[in-house]
């Protein structure tokens, strides 16, 4: 219709242009061809109904359009993609309880609350962990920061902390060292730190100043500290607490007097917590299992300052006792048991000009066979100090080779076993320690002290006179006591400090209440009236009394006992003891003519 429409009206406007023959004829040729196509049309009417029908549609048809303001497109958008949000949290959910990793009936979707252990839940709320701080007075400098996260199922929770300087005390670090890390001096002033760990409320020395690797001096050694430490026993809702683990965290590294400049924590599914903290001085990390009441740490410093001292902190802030359950006994509850390991890392020899590691406690038989070993039942530090000489340790320790702590245990109690009436044997054992070196043992102490003194003295027709070199814990003293025959006892010790400190750690060494044969004698063995103690080098007073070149103003003696330190353990003073000439001639002029001189060569090869 349009078409012809528009025919016509062309037509009408152009009749009278120069064109107009030709329009006509155009015109005449159209309608021919018109009419030809109606008389098609109604051959084939029936066949093209619809068609035409369709097209007149077609040619009525008019598009439709609709108007969408800006706030319905807002509205429209965030309701999809809430619906897609929890669409997508509900598939989660149902994806992780298939595959056994989080139970749906322990969780509470309306209140964001887990159960984690049977009558105990946790809230999956906004959680607020302490930032770490500077201590005051201390020289932080500042760092740089990268980290990588990632988004893990096992994840339920991350936060990461990095350190307040708010309270820092303005650098004053310089290009010559005194900066607090490990490149630059781990401690500014080991032995301000060493003083402040070393004395106890009652002003008892505490811990040795042990110097290994004391920064301080510029050195800045490619070693350090490792503190391990293995607690069990402990309350699960505790370890769970990503909040109060972290806290736990904070406060110890501030009572090490060490920095933490960032820490980062990690809440797991179904429970758990995971949390590494990045230290001025190295770096600190642990892992909880809840269920099994269990927490390992790992403590690393490069730094001088001991680790050791800071394991009752570990234990007062990690060891939290499990909470009773509704009807249970608290006193069934067991105490967290601690097992732990301190070693020694990187390198020493070679870096450090005069090192000598047998010097250092740390690094001879204390670090090696009691400190390193992970795998004692119990190992408690008894004792550790420093006297005038010498560094002296004392460490209780129970290898489950050779006693069972379950015997341990029975023998505390009273119920009329045969542990608890001979509790003597299955005790763990103590050893003293001088400079690291094992000296004495309190299941060697017998076989040890009784070889030593009893075979000279059983030899010798009547031993009157008898001087004991060294044996500071008292044990050789006792066991020469017990002769009936010996009128004094001169016993040479340098040290005065060790046999204080023995008579109250190592009692059982100096006890002669068993001594009931002789008049003169005392509970005490240095409080016997033939003991003369005399707190002075031996070597020096047997070359100044029997050497070749001098008078001897001094009583001889019949037995000699040189209970000294180990010529195997290559100390310098050790060896002189047993290589000096003159030392050795003096020891031969103080015996009488049928005197025994006993000495102590080390182990058989």
């Amino acid at each position: 219709m349009c078409r012809r429409w528009s025919l016509r009206r062309w037509n009408s406007q152009s009749s009278e242009s120069v064109y107009g023959n030709a329009l006509t004829s155009i015109e005449k040729d159209v309608a021919a061809t018109a009419v030809a196509a109606k008389a098609t049309g109604a051959a084939h009417k029936n066949t093209n109904s619809t068609s035409t029908a369709h097209d007149e549609e077609r040619q009525n048809f008019r598009p439709l359009s609709l108007l969408l303001n800006a706030r319905f497109i807002s509205v429209a958008i965030l309701l999809s993609t809430a619906a897609a949000f929890f669409v997508g949290c509900v598939a989660r959910i149902f994806l992780l309880s298939e595959f056994e990793i989080l139970p749906l009936n322990k969780l509470h979707i309306l209140d964001a609350e887990i159960s984690l252990v049977e009558g105990q839940a946790v809230k999956f709320a906004p959680r607020q962990l302490p930032a770490p701080t500077v201590l005051p007075g201390k020289d932080v400098p500042y760092t740089t920061y990268a980290s990588k996260t990632f988004q893990v199922e096992g994840s339920a929770t991350s936060h990461t902390l990095h350190i307040d300087r708010r309270n820092a005390a303005p650098s004053t670090s310089s290009s010559d060292g005194g900066d607090s890390h490990c490149e630059e001096g781990a401690v500014p002033n080991t032995s301000e730190y060493a003083a402040s760990l070393s004395e106890d409320e009652e002003g008892d020395v505490h811990i040795n100043d042990y110097s290994h690797n004391d920064d301080s001096d510029g050195l800045h050694l490619p070693a350090g500290q490792h503190l391990l430490v293995d607690i069990k026993d402990v309350d699960s809702a505790f370890l769970n607490s990503e909040e109060r683990l972290a806290s736990a965290m904070v406060e110890l590294i501030s009572e090490s007097k060490l920095t933490l400049l960032s820490y980062h924590c990690h809440s797991l599914v179904p429970i758990g917590v995971s949390c590494a903290g990045v230290l001025l001085e190295s770096h600190v990390a642990f892992h909880t299992w809840p269920k099994e009441g269990v927490i390992t740490m790992d403590l690393f410093t490069c730094g001088g300052n001991p680790l050791i001292p800071v394991l009752p902190s570990i234990r007062n802030l990690f060891g939290v006792p499990r909470t009773p359950a509704e009807g249970e006994d608290e006193g069934d509850i067991p105490e967290p048991t601690l097992l732990w390991s301190h070693k020694l890392r990187g390198f020493r020899d070679g870096f450090a000009p005069g090192y000598d590691r047998y010097r250092n406690p740390l690094d001879t038989d204390l670090g090696q066979f009691v400190l390193g070993k992970l795998d004692f039942d119990l190992k408690e530090e008894i004792l550790s100090t420093k006297t005038a000489f010498q560094n002296v340790d004392v460490y209780d320790v129970l290898n489950p080779g050779a006693k069972s702590m379950d015997s341990y245990l029975k023998s505390l109690l009273n119920d009329g076993s045969y542990e608890s009436t001979h509790p003597e044997q299955f005790g763990p054992d103590r050893i003293l320690f001088l400079d690291g070196v094992i000296q004495s043992t309190r299941y060697g102490d017998a076989p040890y002290h009784e070889s030593i003194v009893h075979p000279a003295m059983i030899t010798h027709p009547n031993p009157r006179r008898v001087a004991i070199i060294g044996g500071g814990e008292g044990a050789t003293l006792r066991e020469v006591l017990k002769h009936n025959t010996v009128e004094k006892a001169v016993m040479i010790e340098i040290d005065e400090g060790v046999v204080e400190l023995s008579k109250e750690h190592l009692p059982q060494w100096q006890d002669c209440s068993n001594i009931a044969h002789h008049e003169k004698c005392a509970e005490w063995c240095f409080d016997d009236a033939r003991v003369d103690a005399r707190f002075e080098d031996a070597m020096a007073y047997f070359i100044d009394n029997f050497s070749d070149d001098v008078e001897h103003e001094e009583a001889a003696y019949d037995i000699i006992i040189m209970d000294a330190l180990d010529p195997n353990d290559d100390i310098e003073f050790a060896v002189e003891l047993y290589t000096s000439d003159t030392y050795i001639r003096s020891l031969y002029n103080a015996l009488t003519s049928n005197g025994i001189l006993v000495v102590q060569v080390g182990e058989v090869p």
